[in-house]
């Protein structure tokens, strides 16, 4: 269960009257990476094992699936065994549910570039927005984000959810690389902001294109045109803006000063 009925005391205008309201559930995972801590992440207790795959993968701890041995999860601890026994973190992280994500610093110089020429109609990125952020149990609980992987025919893969929008990131990569999926005939679409977090992730999955119905921020433009990474934000009924790779959304004209 990804939520649970918590008595509250309701107030509309003056009244109060007690009730329940549904609140979604958050959890520790303590992962240890060859014997060693390597992070607690706050997440939602759903697609644990996608979560520490995918985690893995975008922290760039392993290079891909087969680097990993062993995962072994059990309550609210993941145990990994890869391949090299030093890739292990030089310290334990703490990886919030909130909006600061990962505590990964961005070098947008040392990050790789996308490898795609994948391109979209913006029929498809309304449609995968669409489809992305139709959660019931973000209709129950309003305390959900939510991240989808779509391949190049608009088709979703999975969509995930978490408290935090990039922990459900790192599920629709840990599932894509479960799969077998080729990351650069994909792209992501999320519910909250873009951040240089999620631009990060993206580059290091090769993900070529994220969208969502938010905002972006100036660090996040920046990375992502350096690494070639298409932003598409405030997908909104017919509106959007795109804010990088302008390219990869078919029929747009090239800005002005391009």
């Amino acid at each position: 269960m990804l939520y649970r009925e918590l008595p509250i005391i309701k107030g509309d205008g003056d009244t109060f009257a007690p009730a329940t309201h549904p609140v979604v559930e958050e959890m520790p995972l303590s992962v240890t990476v060859n014997g060693r801590p390597a992070l607690t992440a706050m997440t939602s207790p759903s697609m644990l094992r996608e979560f520490v795959v995918g985690y893995l993968y975008t922290e760039r701890i392993v290079r891909d699936l087969h680097d990993i041995e062993s995962i072994r999860i059990e309550g609210n601890t993941a145990s990994v065994l890869t391949k090299n026994p030093f890739a292990i973190l030089t310290s334990h992280k703490t990886v919030l549910s909130g909006c600061g994500g990962s505590t990964t610093f961005l070098d947008a110089g040392h990050l790789p570039k996308i490898r795609s020429d994948l391109t979209l109609s913006p029929e498809m990125i309304r449609a995968a927005t669409k489809e992305t952020l139709d959660s019931d149990l973000h209709r129950i609980t309003g305390g959900i984000h939510l991240v989808g992987l779509f391949d190049e025919e608009g088709r979703a893969i999975r969509i995930a959810e978490d408290i935090g929008r990039h922990n459900a990131l790192d599920r629709v990569v840990g599932h894509g690389l479960l799969t077998g999926i080729d990351f650069s005939r994909t792209f992501a679409v999320c519910s909250g902001r873009i951040s240089s977090e999620m631009v990060r992730k993206c580059l290091v999955a090769n993900i070529p294109v994220i969208v969502s119905r938010g905002a972006t921020t100036t660090i996040a433009v920046e990375a992502a045109k350096t690494g070639g990474l298409t932003i598409v934000g405030f997908v909104r009924s017919k509106k959007m803006n795109i804010y990088t790779g302008w390219e990869r959304v078919r029929g747009v004209p090239p800005p002005v000063d391009d």
